[in-house]
């Protein structure tokens, strides 16, 4: 679908394609590793199971990886009597990106951030923080639900769900290896102790550098694609400026499900440093503001959207 001449949807940057190829290539590699390390570490049957589970896990991902992420945030369903000018900002760009109307969410949190979630434009889903709805002003909230809506209409949001699944099938494989035979060992029916460890340290941090790979890129493209569809990149700019502040004043716990749901929000909702900084899905943020002044002064015309 192409945009409507003239409309600012022509001028959004949109990375779809891209996006789903990576999400085939991760989907590819998810199926090799399955194949491969099921059938090494059980033969036929580690392999039947191994498949199962990881259907069902990437089922679950698929279809409930929404539900997760606002029920970490404790975000609840808000209507437009109550948010008035909230809805106006999303139904405006929605409407110039001709996209379905998003589902919209405010969370308690008094931290300025905001996050989409979905699997598709049609099951979409913007929550912000009661707290960056009274930091912001309006145009600075435009600019930050400009780059919420590309996430969805990039295709991060299954990337980074994809990415999760292989994750978790990764450690999976890594836990269902305590039960399984491996080679190389004296006893047929005891795991192999430096094959087992070597799964346990190498898989999740190998899943970590994928997600981390994607997660940076993507914040990157969608500040571009927001401000391609707010024409007005040094709102983007103001607002991250903003969020940092608020959000380093404001850390949230780095527990539960709000740990696995961090990289969904437009800045790192967690405390800086300690060992969760080295996988840290975000980009420096004095870095995305570089990036925003830069769009601002280049004056590029618009690029087509196409889906």
């Amino acid at each position: 679908m192409r945009a409507k001449p003239g409309s600012r949807a022509e001028g959004v940057i949109v990375h779809s394609h891209h996006n789903g190829l990576k999400t085939a290539a991760l989907l590819g590699l998810l199926t090799a590793m399955i194949l491969a390390v099921g059938y090494w570490l059980g033969g036929s049957a580690g392999l039947v199971l191994a498949v199962v589970v990881s259907l069902a896990m990437n089922a679950g991902t698929y279809f409930f990886s929404d539900k997760i992420a606002l029920r970490s945030m404790r975000a609840r369903p808000v209507t437009e009597a109550e948010f008035p000018a909230l809805y106006e900002i999303v139904r405006e760009l929605a409407t110039e990106a001709r996209q379905p109307m998003p589902r919209l969410y405010v969370s308690p949190a008094m931290q300025p951030n905001a996050f989409a979630t979905g699997r598709n434009p049609r099951h979409a889903a913007v929550a912000v923080t009661v707290g960056i709805t009274q930091l912001l002003d309006r145009r600075e909230l435009r600019g930050v639900i400009g780059h919420e809506l590309s996430h969805v209409y990039n295709r991060d949001i299954l990337i980074s769900s994809v990415a999760a699944a292989l994750a978790g099938i990764v450690t999976m494989v890594a836990q269902l290896a305590f039960f399984l035979p491996l080679g190389g060992s004296d006893d047929d029916d005891a795991p192999n102790p430096a094959v087992l460890l070597l799964m346990l340290i190498l898989g999740p941090l190998a899943a970590s550098i994928i997600q981390l790979a994607i997660s940076r890129n993507r914040e990157f493209q969608a500040d571009a694609s927001g401000a391609a569809l707010t024409r007005d990149p040094l709102a983007l700019a103001s607002a991250l400026q903003k969020i940092q502040y608020g959000a380093q004043r404001l850390p949230l716990p780095a527990d539960g499900q709000l740990a696995t749901s961090a990289h969904l929000m437009i800045a790192n909702p967690l405390r800086a440093g300690g060992l969760a900084s080295l996988f840290s899905t975000h980009p420096p943020m004095e870095e995305r503001v570089r990036r925003l002044h830069e769009l601002a002064a280049s004056s590029t015309g618009p690029v087509q959207y196409v889906r």
